[in-house]
């Protein structure tokens, strides 16, 4: 969406090129032993399902674990440029899961 090429980086379909690149990023990091654990598409529920409505997720594009520290990373095209929805649910994910989400521009 919003004008990004789809991009397959190891069987792995991604929304953008600078999200496969932090991928890329992120794996040889994992293979040098600096973060574990690397997970793609993490979801995380924000508000359960409830009669008549839809639950309301959230879906990390990167989880890992660094430090003893578990990281959750969204890849963004911009500071700038973020949709409403998604600062509702960046506020969620703290208010909720106590998870601050760390954003890579």
């Amino acid at each position: 969406k919003y004008g990004n090429i789809k991009t397959v980086v190891n069987g792995h379909t991604f929304s953008s090129k600078k999200e496969a690149d932090r991928y890329r990023t992120l794996s040889l990091l994992e293979k040098g032993k600096a973060i574990s654990n690397l997970r793609l598409q993490v979801k995380y529920v924000l508000i359960p399902k409830q009669v008549g409505e839809r639950e309301c997720s959230y879906y990390a594009d990167f989880v890992y674990d660094k430090d003893g520290e578990t990281i959750v990373e969204d890849v963004k095209a911009s500071k700038y440029f973020q949709t409403d929805v998604y600062k509702i649910k960046r506020k969620l994910m703290l208010y909720i899961h106590g998870i601050k989400i760390k954003e890579v521009y």
